[in-house]
């Protein structure tokens, strides 16, 4: 089976082309169209300017997709058996952008078209690394996405069986990095920005909060970790007369109480279920501090660890395949049986 992937939840426009077999998943083609230039002049994405550019880019990234697979135009009908598309949550201009390119293939070429969940994305990207024979022996699997839209802590009992068990209760810790950024004038997207500030910073300097790191739930607030982070700031004279070490030292200590609360939840829960493993994603899961910390936590308690390589951490089109190929499956989908006219946005889609 061969599946062409489509991602337009935010800012990136992304195509995919899979090759799943009986005994593994090739990704033939990834590519990914950033507007993050675009949009950093705004210090955040503007839906209806990333719908535009995702109107204006899409065909030359489907063409680019199918070209680096080693395929043309031509050859979308006889090598192409499923359409996988986006569907939610993420910005509604930008994803009606991904799915009316996909309902067009779908028909022009009578191709089945399935919606994929996002966050079910994320998740996937892990499934992109971990070995076939594998695949269904890492469940009762937990799940902490981490994201410019989301924090949450998913469990995941088998395929297409999700249960959230914590959330964040205002922002997501991928905003707060983002608006962190910006109070040290980094500028945007932040969290790359932070992480390599931190590199040299010295995270005992200034003791910022965790924000319901103790509470008896698996809940984050990151609202309290950014006002904080303002006071002290202020405190110190406005971020024109921070030096660079100052800014280094604030950078260290928020990405660290940032991060601490993300693990030891993370963790509690995991004992908690009783999970056989433990899986990082989304564009926060490049966080180098995150990703060295959870996986000496996991290996501390002896629980599988999975993190998706850094390419597959930010809104990509493979994972949006993968988590196609696994929904397929599961539905029998084939052509005749699926309709693409059934598939709709939804920008607050959850899960079931």
């Amino acid at each position: 089976m061969r599946i062409l992937a489509i991602e337009t939840s935010c800012d990136e426009t992304a195509v995919a082309v899979l090759e799943a077999s009986k005994n593994k998943i090739k990704v033939l083609s990834n590519i990914v169209s950033s507007q993050v230039k675009l949009h950093a002049k705004f210090g955040g994405v503007v839906p209806n300017l990333a719908a535009r550019e995702h109107v204006k880019n899409i065909e030359h990234v489907f063409t680019r997709a199918l070209k680096e697979a080693g395929l043309l135009k031509s050859d979308f009908n006889s090598e192409i058996d499923l359409i996988a598309v986006t569907r939610g949550p993420g910005l509604g201009p930008a994803l009606l952008a991904g799915i009316s390119f996909a309902k067009v293939l779908a028909w022009k070429y009578s191709k089945p078209l399935i919606g994929v969940n996002h966050l079910e994305g994320h998740i996937y990207s892990n499934f992109l690394n971990i070995e076939h024979g594998t695949w269904n022996k890492i469940f009762p699997a937990l799940n902490l996405i981490v994201s410019g839209g989301h924090t949450e802590l998913v469990l995941m009992e088998d395929h297409g069986k999700y249960k959230i068990i914590g959330e964040t209760v205002d922002d997501a810790v991928g905003e707060a990095f983002d608006k962190v950024a910006r109070l040290l004038g980094l500028g945007y997207p932040g969290g790359p920005l932070i992480s390599k500030l931190a590199e040299k910073g010295d995270s005992g300097i200034y003791l910022l909060p965790s924000p319901m790191i103790k509470s008896k739930d698996y809940n984050f607030s990151y609202s309290g970790l950014k006002t904080a982070v303002l006071y002290l700031i202020r405190d110190l004279g406005g971020k024109e007369k921070l030096t660079m070490k100052q800014k280094k030292d604030i950078a260290a200590s928020f990405q660290k109480a940032a991060t601490d609360v993300l693990i030891r939840k993370t963790i509690k829960a995991a004992q908690e279920f009783k999970v056989k493993s433990i899986m990082l994603s989304g564009g926060v899961s490049a966080n180098s501090l995150l990703r060295l910390n959870l996986n000496r936590a996991t290996d501390e308690l002896g629980i599988k660890y999975s993190q998706p390589e850094l390419k597959y951490t930010g809104d990509n089109a493979a994972m949006i395949g993968m988590a196609g190929y696994f929904s397929a499956k599961g539905r029998s989908v084939s052509v005749g049986n699926y309709d693409w006219e059934p598939v709709e946005m939804d920008a607050n889609l959850g899960f079931k």
